[in-house]
């Protein structure tokens, strides 16, 4: 088959090779899929660059995300899943090889059925930004009648986040910073977008909530916006959060926290209960049956150009996924 891959950590166009490699085969509780799109997020280059430690297989094939069809089944698996459509989670995490191919062998439960009317690009996004934003946004429970503030949210996972919330009857706060981005948080349907760099988002908020702040925060950087999450989160209210780049050892306020029995949930998407993954990827698959899901792919790439799909999203550039056709 066909594939990306690269031996050694280091730059993009120093490591990534594209080439032949050995088809894989399905063990046992394993499916064999034809990947038709493969999605680069932010974590496929900073473990190619080195950010996460030292070359964990001779060969790496990258990428989690990823959309295809089932070609195969290995034992003890349903032949009739042969054929299916499915979305991928976790291709890549703790495993050597990827969705930057033409096929991947994986655990059955690592392919969840994708709806008929979901392209295999968006497919591409679902399992980091996604689910990142699902279990930020409603694995703690219902959102309903509630206020929420998305950070970030022209990012890939504040915008999924605010449609989310939007689908679960919940009253979405988007904070940006510049137009094109709050053009973005508006189509997905944010009710108030706050642009961060122009305007006191605590008065903003304030004044939007009549003084009561909201609910729940997903958060995008705990540590750099923590004097505003101080004071706008409500009692009994919960900060999510799935990053700290910029802030990476922040103070915490304990106690205006304990005073006001703030919940503080941080988490990382890959390493989520089984409880927690399966209401994942059936409230996606829910959410995406209800038509509620519109998919920001903003750049395709093909195999062969994998080096410059690592570079665009190295650069920061981008506002949305980016995707490799396979």
């Amino acid at each position: 088959m066909k594939a990306a891959w690269y031996e050694n950590i280091g730059a993009a166009g120093e490591v990534l090779q594209v080439g032949e490699t050995s088809d894989p085969t399905p063990n046992a509780g394993e499916v064999l899929i034809e990947i038709k799109a493969s999605g680069v997020n932010p974590s496929d280059v900073k473990t190619r660059a080195g950010a996460r430690g030292e070359l964990q297989f001779p060969q790496i094939i990258p990428h989690s995300d990823g959309g295809g069809v089932i070609a195969a089944v290995g034992e003890g698996i349903d032949e009739n899943r042969i054929g299916e459509r499915v979305w991928i989670w976790n291709g890549a995490f703790g495993r050597a090889h990827g969705t930057c191919a033409e096929m991947i062998a994986l655990p059955s439960e690592q392919a969840v059925s994708l709806p008929d009317e979901t392209s295999y690009e968006a497919a591409a996004c679902l399992g980091i930004p996604a689910s990142t934003a699902y279990y930020g946004m409603l694995c703690d429970g219902s959102v309903e009648n509630q206020t929420v503030l998305v950070t970030g949210g022209a990012g890939a996972v504040g915008y999924y986040g605010i449609q989310l919330a939007k689908w679960s009857g919940a009253s979405v706060i988007a904070t940006v910073s510049g137009d094109e981005k709050a053009a973005v948080a508006s189509n997905a349907g944010a009710d108030l977008i706050i642009n961060y760099r122009d305007e006191d988002v605590v008065a903003a908020i304030e004044d939007f909530t009549n003084g009561e702040g909201v609910d729940r925060i997903l958060e995008v950087e705990f540590g750099g916006n923590l004097s505003v999450s101080e004071q706008v989160i409500k009692p009994n209210g919960t900060i999510a959060s799935y990053g700290s780049v910029a802030v990476m050892e922040p103070t915490l306020p304990f106690y205006n926290f304990m005073f006001k029995g703030v919940k503080l949930n941080t988490f990382l998407i890959y390493i989520v209960s089984e409880s927690d993954r399966n209401t994942i990827v059936n409230g996606l698959n829910a959410a995406m049956n209800d038509r509620a899901l519109t998919h920001l792919v903003t750049e395709s790439y093909a195999l062969d150009d994998i080096v410059n799909a690592h570079l665009s999203m190295e650069s920061n550039r981008v506002i949305g996924n980016i995707v490799v056709g396979i």
